[in-house]
């Protein structure tokens, strides 16, 4: 039986750790960050979009249907999704075979919007995401974490932006220009139309989660400032 899993912290605390939730739109700066405050913190990142990417990938490769949702479903409970932290970040690994660089092209970041609105799937999905972080020390970034993977996380992030300044980070991070610049950012508005609409988990800030808008603040800054909370958090614990 194939599912997901993902290498443990590195900590011989018997304390808990915590479990933090960062949730936003596409562009909003989430995986930067989520990857940074893990890294800071000793924990690992769980990256949800990456699962969804690693069975986008999967679905490219079989040539099968993104509107498939009972064979998408039946392509992730054969697979083995796994994630390993390294000192650059996380690999993340299909079968066995590193496809971290893969999963990170447009055909398969506009796969994984594609396979992400089916509620079987995320069911799936959230179903192996519990499993990876139930025993905290985790990082976990998404669309749906604070609401519906981790409810009871002990701190939720809600990360947002200006649509246009989204826009502009993922053409910045993706090196594009002209009309390919116009269609990434076209495909951004598609996603973020997808993300709030869809009927399975659609994106919501949390009613207890922290909104930071990052328009006007620096990676460093918005770094901080989630650091700042978790010290209030595990201070709160001693």
């Amino acid at each position: 039986m194939h599912s997901a899993r993902v290498l443990e912290p590195m900590n011989d605390s018997s304390q808990r750790k915590l479990i933090i939730a960062i949730d936003g739109p596409a562009g909003a700066g989430k995986s930067t960050i989520a990857s940074r405050l893990a890294r800071k913190l000793g924990y690992v990142n769980l990256e949800s979009g990456a699962m969804y990417r690693a069975l986008a990938l999967k679905a490219i490769e079989w040539d099968a249907s993104f509107d498939d949702e009972d064979t998408l479903l039946k392509m992730a409970q054969n697979s083995q999704i796994t994630l390993e932290r390294s000192i650059g970040g996380n690999r993340v690994l299909l079968n066995g075979k590193d496809i971290s660089a893969r999963i990170r092209e447009r055909d398969v970041t506009e796969g994984a919007s594609r396979v992400s609105v089916h509620p079987k799937i995320r069911e799936w999905m959230v179903a192996r995401q519990r499993e990876m972080g139930v025993g905290g020390g985790v990082v976990m970034e998404g669309r749906d974490i604070g609401t519906k993977v981790f409810p009871d996380a002990d701190l939720k992030i809600f990360l947002d932006a200006d649509p246009v300044i989204r826009e502009q980070r993922r053409l910045d991070q993706q090196k594009v220009k002209g009309a390919s610049a116009q269609a990434m950012a076209a495909e951004l508005r598609e996603r973020d139309q997808r993300d709030r609409t869809r009927t399975a988990s659609p994106l919501a800030a949390a009613e207890d989660a922290v909104v930071l808008d990052s328009t006007t603040m620096s990676e460093e800054e918005v770094l901080n400032r989630i650091a700042e909370l978790v010290d209030r958090r595990l201070a709160a614990r001693s």
